[in-house]
């Protein structure tokens, strides 16, 4: 089975752009200097970011160095066989793509840094610390918790607001962190697969059309299932001691309460202008990033006419701590990967994977690789082959590129950032522990989704 995991997982993250038609009928370079010169940028550009944390150097920076360079040499050979005006409609549809993404991503990221400084997940925080409860109730409830809000923001944040939590109260309780923390991990990338906000390859697959905004909550009970089945089996190795709180008692600052209605209030408008207006939800966003814009300068009104520095909101100050590494990350993928793909490398892809082995183990395999190889280059990859599937299948991927990540503590954002807040405690050998239980997850989820949607197949 390795070598066709290991043969799949090349062919899918040299997939390209869903403009594979207009590719295939330009050139074909898959044999050609420019397409092995290429390869080797993509490879070596991928090695730099699976070594970050050994060499220190952000993973955005080899990315986007490797995906001028890629552009540049496909640019080099289109103009040589007089295709260059081919090429440049190519980057031009791309560059629009990912500035939809961007903007959306950019907004939503914008309200989660408000969101941390009014203080919001400090005092969500602190409630779930001061509840008095044994170390199974807070194991359920940080699950639980990590499920439902990686829905609404993503997997990130919710696993270092629920690791916080897990942390502050496991003090004493090293096995209760590395077993609290896997849950988490679990819990966040299960909960983010059933949202068309929990992710960005869930986002990727809403803008793309594959699936209706509804059509994505048909994933709740798989995605449920895929955190409860290792959860139910991580419980009984939990502590069933009741560890000691500090009794500190953190308080949201004055206009959180607003925030969190205009957050709602954005993906709303993002969602009616997606589903009535037919814009591009990236424009709802954006109208709801003026919501925010307005709501802060009355708020610094008021703080400034009481003398109350609290109540202050400088919402450009939160621009600022938009992770950029992240946005920047996410436009060398998109850019590298398209460029192997106007060389012509979706065709070997598509061939071997979705004609070859067919969808579902297509998806399948596609999944579990996602725990080794980031989900945003292998769903973009997918939706740039742009395979023949029906919604059943599109919601499989959606559901296996999710979760599939939860194997190994480095197949998602969730679980490298818990081992870095989480260092020496939580590891990749404690998670690596309990991966037999997460895989088993993984496989229920899919199962339980053929069975419950077989319908839509």
């Amino acid at each position: 089975m390795m070598p066709i995991v290991a043969l799949a997982g090349l062919f899918v993250m040299l997939a390209g752009p869903a403009f594979a038609q207009e590719a295939s009928a330009g050139l074909d370079l898959t044999q050609h200097w420019v397409g092995y010169l290429s390869l080797a940028i993509f490879i070596v550009a991928y090695i730099l970011v699976v070594l970050e944390e050994a060499t220190e150097m952000r993973k955005s920076k080899p990315v986007l160095l490797a995906g001028g360079r890629i552009w540049g040499l496909v640019g080099l050979a289109y103009m040589q066989a007089g295709k260059a005006d081919v090429a440049h409609e190519l980057a031009v549809t791309m560059i629009e793509d990912y500035g939809e993404l961007f903007l959306f991503l950019f907004v939503a990221i914008t309200y989660v840094n408000t969101l941390e400084e009014r203080r919001v997940f400090d005092a969500l925080r602190s409630w779930l610390v001061n509840l008095g409860i044994g170390y199974r109730q807070l194991f359920v409830a940080t699950g639980a918790l990590s499920f439902l809000l990686s829905g609404l923001l993503d997997n990130l944040t919710t696993s270092l607001v629920m690791g916080a939590v897990v942390m502050a109260m496991g003090a004493g309780s090293p096995r209760f962190v590395a077993i609290g923390c896997v849950n988490i991990v679990v819990a966040a990338n299960a909960g983010g697969a059933f949202s068309p906000f929990g992710d960005i390859t869930t986002l990727m697959v809403w803008q793309k059309e594959k699936l209706h905004f509804f059509e994505f909550f048909d994933l709740f009970i798989p995605s449920l299932v895929n955190w409860l089945v290792p959860a139910a089996l991580l419980y009984f190795a939990v502590p069933s001691e009741r560890p000691t709180t500090d009794g500190d008692d953190v308080k949201m600052k004055p206009g959180a309460l607003g925030i969190i209605a205009l957050f709602g209030a954005t993906i709303v408008t993002a969602v009616s202008f997606k589903n009535f207006l037919h814009l591009p939800p990236a424009i709802g966003m954006m109208l709801g990033l003026g919501y925010m814009q307005i709501y802060s300068y009355v708020l610094t009104r008021q703080g400034k006419r009481r003398g109350r520095s609290d109540v202050v909101l400088d919402s450009f100050k939160q621009f600022q701590r938009v992770e950029w590494d992240t946005l920047l990350f996410f436009f060398g993928i998109v850019f590298a990967v398209g460029g192997l793909g106007v060389l012509g490398y979706l065709a070997l892809a598509s061939e071997v994977l979705y004609t070859g082995l067919g969808p579902t183990p297509a998806n399948v395999i596609i999944g579990a690789l996602s725990a080794v190889v980031d989900n945003i280059p292998l769903m973009f990859a997918v939706l740039t082959m742009d395979p023949q599937m029906s919604d059943g299948q599109w919601l499989l991927i959606t559901l296996t590129c999710g979760v599939g990540g939860s194997i190994l503590s480095i197949g998602s954002a969730a679980g490298v950032a818990l081992m870095g807040t989480a260092r020496g405690v939580y590891t990749f050998m404690s998670h690596l522990k309990w991966s037999w239980a997460v895989a088993l997850g993984y496989i229920a989820s899919i199962g339980v989704h053929m069975l419950l949607n077989m319908g839509l197949f």
